[in-house]
């Protein structure tokens, strides 16, 4: 009984701790291509958890076990060689910071044996659940053997063996059974975050990121030099294009023209459709001149050239811009909306297709 609680202790700390470490890095997730310092700081963090799993070792018998040996397991499956021996040279030093008897040389060649294997295997083409159990199999066995040869007292074998094999097989498929949740979990979360801020139709920002970059850049001019240009696009007669052509052609001149604008502006720009066929361009430390510049070339180029449609047919649309700059249209920056959306109104009434700047 004695054991089993100290199992679930185990696993129960072992599962706390790397969900502690998954949400610090939910938005870098250790992979094989991620950097050195993202893979040092998961080779520490591993040898941490490592350290902490050998204070809190089972009682099998006479013989402590711990779990020492998953999170290098996990590291060598999901980082590679570097964090996997950065955890294991931690562990490594740290037992023999408790004792520098014969038995810290066994569980250092145990180590050193069970990490190396667990490198080369984790990337032999076999399925994942093939590679986990083959890499603590061998674990095992490395174990084992050295548990055999060491022990006094042939009777306890089997009973130390078959508990200690249960516990490892146990432990690390709950182990990665876990971490493979909480890594699908965040990919979708992520997922969910980002088409929540994306325009569906034109993979543009949509209105809520527009708001969300718009108030930050406010407050970042607030307090520095630069300046900050609005422009605000319409699509002259949309719905005219819709009632000819139908909404599935009017939406791949909303798609056209997204990708058009984005060619036409700096790649720091924030582009985005704000609904409809409204768009918006956030030009960061750009003045007044060169952002009417930069819509009237967008106006010029739509004007000039056709949109294809789906049908084959081209068509030929115009587009209203209204132009607003901090420090030189607008003073308060968080009037460039109102100001860039009133110049807007004027270029309609004067007859479309035209740039205006606010007053």
């Amino acid at each position: 009984m004695m054991i089993i609680k100290e199992f679930i202790a185990n696993l129960a700390l072992l599962g706390t701790l790397l969900f502690l470490y998954s949400q610090v890095i939910m938005k870098k997730p250790l992979q094989l291509h991620s950097s050195a310092k993202t893979k040092l700081i998961a080779g520490i963090c591993g040898g941490f958890v490592s350290i902490v799993l050998m204070l809190f070792s089972i009682n099998i018998g006479d013989l402590l076990v711990d779990l020492r040996f998953i999170p290098t397991l996990l590291l060598a499956f999901y980082g590679g060689a570097f964090p996997a021996l950065i955890s294991m040279a931690m562990t490594i030093i740290f037992r023999f910071i408790l004792s520098a008897e014969i038995i810290s040389l066994y569980a250092l060649i145990i180590s050193v044996t069970g990490t190396l294997f667990a490198i080369f295997f984790s990337r032999v083409k076999f399925s994942a659940k093939i590679r986990i159990f083959s890499i603590y199999t061998f674990n095992n066995i490395i174990f084992s053997i050295f548990f055999v040869y060491l022990s006094e007292d042939p009777a306890i074998i089997m009973e130390v063996l078959t508990l200690y094999w249960l516990i490892s097989y146990i432990s690390t498929f709950l182990t990665f059974y876990l971490i493979r949740y909480i890594r699908e979990s965040q990919a979708l979360f992520a997922k969910y975050k980002n088409d929540s801020l994306t325009d569906s139709l034109t993979g543009l920002n949509n209105v809520r990121k527009f708001d969300e970059e718009f108030n930050r850049f406010v407050h970042d001019v607030k307090n520095s030099d630069q300046q900050l240009s609005l422009l605000y696009i319409d699509i002259d007669y949309f719905k005219k294009i819709n009632d000819t052509y139908g909404h599935k052609e009017g939406d791949i001149v909303l798609i056209e023209l997204g990708a058009r604008l984005q060619k036409a502006t700096r790649n720091f720009d924030i582009v985005s459709r704000n609904g409809g066929e409204e768009f918006t361009v956030l030009l960061l430390d750009c003045p007044a001149a060169r952002a009417v510049e930069i819509a009237e070339r967008i106006r010029d180029s739509v004007e000039k050239d056709a949109f294809l449609l789906s049908t084959g047919k081209s068509i030929y649309i115009t587009v209203s811009v209204g132009v607003a700059s901090y420090r030189e249209t607008t003073e308060n920056p968080a009037m460039l909306i109102d100001d860039a959306d009133s110049a807007l109104y004027l270029a309609k009434h004067l007859g479309r297709n035209r740039v205006c700047v606010a007053s």
